[in-house]
């Protein structure tokens, strides 16, 4: 059996998608009254916020591979 995988083309970079990850449930927490649902959607725009700056030490030029 072969399983073949889903592949899509995005259109969107990774940075954009990460920032717009962040801004909705930011977004969605505001409507929230004060609770655990919005605390798991402030906790998901942090790590959106988060993978944003790794990804972009990641691909910053100044990132040399170990010796």
């Amino acid at each position: 059996m072969i399983v073949r995988r889903n592949r899509r083309k995005q259109t969107v970079s990774f940075d954009e998608r990460l920032q717009m990850a962040a801004k909705e449930a930011r977004q969605a927490a505001q409507s929230l009254p004060q609770g655990a649902e919005r605390e798991d959607l402030l906790k998901k725009a942090r790590q959106a916020e988060a993978a944003r700056r790794i990804n972009g030490w990641l691909m910053s030029r100044g990132l040399r591979p170990p010796a």
